[in-house]
């Protein structure tokens, strides 16, 4: 059994974990990915300022699994935000939760004030990419803001509700 609840400073540790287990699995800890980005160590204090939140996703013994979160885009459009640092351990995945946190996600998004929704990825996130269009997310062109992930090549948009 899973569910999620806002990030603790106490999760700051094991969700830091999840990111630099899961983040090689799909080839992205090199440079330009968020793996390296300062906020990984202290993710209750990133998220705890205006128009963020971020989510764990913990088992029944609240060991953290995964998370996902919302913050203003870096660089971009007032009313942008950005969804960032979605990722699961093995156990989590294919249950439904990535899907129910993104939902959870877009709906504070739109609750903190933000009209549009961005992300970054990269090609082999499949299951990812297949879940951000079957929400109505739609592929982009080009980045937006100024992330400092160089190493995502797909980029989606939404607006929210």
């Amino acid at each position: 059994m899973f569910t999620f609840r806002p990030i603790r400073p106490a999760d700051d540790a094991a969700m830091a974990a999840v990111i630099r287990a899961v983040m090689p699995e799909f080839g992205a800890d090199g440079p330009g990915f968020a793996i390296h980005d300062p906020e990984v160590d202290h993710m209750s204090a990133a998220y705890g300022i205006p128009g963020a939140a971020y989510f764990v996703v913990v088992d029944a013994t609240d060991r953290v699994v995964g998370g996902a979160g919302v913050a203003p885009l870096v660089g971009g459009e007032p009313g942008v935000c950005e969804l960032r640092k979605m990722y699961f351990l093995p156990e989590a995945r294919g249950q439904g939760l990535g899907e129910a946190l993104l939902r959870h996600c877009l709906g504070v998004a739109g609750a903190l004030g933000h009209r549009t929704c961005y992300l970054e990825t990269l090609t082999g996130m499949d299951q990812a990419i297949r879940l951000y269009r079957k929400l109505g997310f739609r592929t982009l062109c080009a980045p937006l803001g100024r992330t400092g992930h160089g190493g995502c090549d797909q980029w989606f948009s939404r607006e929210l509700p």
